[in-house]
């Protein structure tokens, strides 16, 4: 029985995280992974939550040592956590924060002191894993459904990611730093965050920088040379944000598939090479390309594609299975793909509907199942709308979101708030629908699907609805004007809306380290998000006029939103927690701005 080191570095005083600007050594990390294993309670399976990316490494490397499981479900929502416990009951959730609110077992990751790093081993002895241990159990994004886990091997993920460092000039101890935009819990970042890392003698930093600012800041706190592991999304808002980044070795892109124009223009902006890789939870990384120069994939080595063979002809033309080194057994891939010899091939698109936002990865069918389940719900679908370049600009509140999900649904005896408020119950936030579209009924043909046309025709309609009932608003406003008397300037004020920023929200972590405050632009993006929920119409027909941050808001605490409208049509909010303004502006309503075409 074969067995294969916990970590491959060749010194115990090598550096394998960095933690605020200050390195952690081998030994110092081999003893807290020792510390925690036989702290860990009873229960074979560890839902990690560590936001920190230090501790997640040394909890999982500790649940290894001590024979457990990690399993990392796609969300920590309640629906996804009663699906977790249904695979695995004696879950229990190892978590660093005040207050978890996963609803398993918690075990706070316990704090380490000056003399526990004094009496690290004085010896370097790297726990042996056996390479046919099943060391963790990550989830698809639930294509029918229910997300699906499946089992890592530890032998198979070394192989996989060693192959991936020798692809990428990172193999055997290459003096870099990782510093990863993504989240550890998730396919991606779990593998090239952490275990790129831990396989190959290299450091990683334990931070999750999400923002550009913050990004900079992190790749500065590290020394050089870096490696930045991050996803589409990031680098567009990097690019749009127009920050100088320290030096940056290699970048490395994935979750999503990222353009070439945009990956030629992080190159140029920020002199950095840029790698994307390609895989998914069910086969880890299996090839590389570089985007900016190439278009054809090329596969890691022992990898191979071969067309699957079926009893009938696929409606999106052949599938082919990906086999060979780390991936056992073969697995049916969703994507066109064409191979174009031995070692490359080429990608046409996606066959299923996966969704990748911030970092955070789930499937159209996934938020369809959700969206179907709320009670009073007829029929409803998630759509992600083509990117253009309109759909690409900024938003006007913040700048870093990525485009947005939208859905419609068929639910008469239901309010949007309603809707909204079911969703949040059992979806993340970053896919909640902006906007939430309500129809009398859904295209569907005769066998009951949606084609793309039929989506495409509806998504124009709500699009020309929008505008008209944009210019009926501007309308009667000016009527309302000459109509009420002069000292009347308003309505009278709406009753309060609340909702909660989750203390799990992607945008929190880096903001602030032992006490989170909830960031102004998502505090003002949920508020007008309720207020236009409330009044059944989206506000992207408005500009923000102005807005204020009296005081901070935390996660978890209720917020209130107030809100009027005033005879111009314009809109005054507060947002309140306990008593207290945390966040006041105003909306304009503004005229159209002509759509740009393409090729115009």
């Amino acid at each position: 029985m074969s067995s294969l080191p916990l970590v491959f570095h060749t010194s115990p005083d090598q550096t394998i995280a960095w933690r605020d600007g200050a390195p952690c050594s081998v030994r110092t990390f081999l003893a807290d992974v020792r510390r925690l294993a036989v702290a860990l309670p009873a229960g074979r399976h560890v839902f990690n939550q560590c936001t920190d990316r230090y501790r997640f490494a040394v909890g999982l490397c500790a649940a290894m040592v001590a024979g457990r499981i990690s399993v990392l479900p796609p969300s920590h929502t309640p629906a996804a956590v009663r699906e977790l416990l249904a695979f695995a009951p004696d879950t229990f959730c190892l978590h660093d924060s005040d207050d978890c609110a996963v609803d398993l077992p918690p075990f706070r990751f316990p704090e380490q002191t000056a003399s526990d790093h004094a009496t690290a081993d004085a010896t370097f002895d790297v726990p042996q894993i056996d390479a046919a241990q099943t060391v963790a159990y990550l989830f698809t994004s639930g294509s029918t459904g229910t997300p699906v886990p499946h089992s890592k091997r530890w032998g198979a993920l070394v192989a996989c990611l060693r192959a991936s460092a020798a692809r990428l000039g990172l193999l055997d101890g290459a003096p870099c730093t990782l510093v990863g935009t993504v989240p550890a819990q998730h396919m991606y970042g779990f593998e090239t965050t952490v275990l790129l890392a831990l396989v190959n003698g290299l450091a990683f930093s334990h931070a999750r920088p999400f923002y550009p600012a913050d990004i900079a800041r992190e790749l500065a706190a590290v020394p050089a040379p870096r490696v930045l592991v991050t996803s589409p999304v990031h680098l567009r808002a990097l690019t749009l944000a127009g920050h100088t980044l320290p030096p940056v070795a290699l970048a490395l892109s994935a979750t999503a598939p990222l353009a070439p124009e945009l990956a030629r223009a992080a190159q140029a902006q920020f002199d950095m090479p840029l790698a994307e890789i390609y895989g998914s939870t069910e086969t880890g990384q299996i090839a590389t390309r570089r985007t900016a120069h190439e278009t054809a994939w090329h596969l890691l080595p022992g990898v191979q594609l071969r067309a699957k063979e079926t009893s009938a002809t696929h409606e999106d033309g052949i599938v082919y299975e990906v086999h060979g080194a780390h991936v056992e057994p073969p697995v049916a891939m969703g994507d066109a793909l064409e191979p174009l010899d031995d070692t490359h091939f080429l990608l046409h698109g996606r066959k299923a509907d996966l969704v990748n936002i911030a970092g955070k990865r789930t499937s159209l069918a996934y938020l369809n199942h959700q969206l179907n389940a709320i009670a009073g719900v007829a029929d409803g679908v998630f759509v992600m709308p083509d990117e253009s370049p309109a759909a690409s600009a900024p938003d006007a509140l913040n700048p870093h979101l990525a485009t947005r999900l939208m859905a419609f649904v068929v639910a008469p005896r239901l309010a949007a708030a309603e809707v909204q408020r079911a969703l949040r119950e059992r979806i993340d936030a970053a896919f909640m629908p902006r906007p939430l579209v309500f129809v009398e009924a859904l295209p569907r043909d005769a066998n009951g699907k949606l084609t793309q046309a039929a989506l495409s025709a509806l998504i124009e309609a709500h699009a020309h609805a929008h505008v008209r009932d944009r210019t009926q608003t501007q309308q009667n406003a000016q009527a309302h004007r000459h109509t009420q008397p002069s000292h009347q300037t308003q309505h009278e004020p709406v009753a309060p809306l609340t909702f909660t920023i989750p203390a799990d929200h992607p945008a929190l972590p880096g903001h602030f380290p032992g006490r989170p405050i909830v960031p102004g632009v998502v505090l003002l993006d949920r508020a007008l998000t309720a207020i236009g929920a409330a009044l059944n119409r989206p506000l992207d027909a408005y500009r923000l006029s102005s807005a204020k941050f009296p005081s901070s808001a935390s996660p978890d605490e209720q917020l209130d939103v107030r809100y009027d409208i005033a005879a111009s049509g314009a809109v005054r909010f507060t947002v309140s927690a306990s008593g207290r303004v945390v966040a006041s502006g105003a909306l304009a309503a503004s005229a159209p701005t002509p759509r740009r075409e393409e090729g115009s």
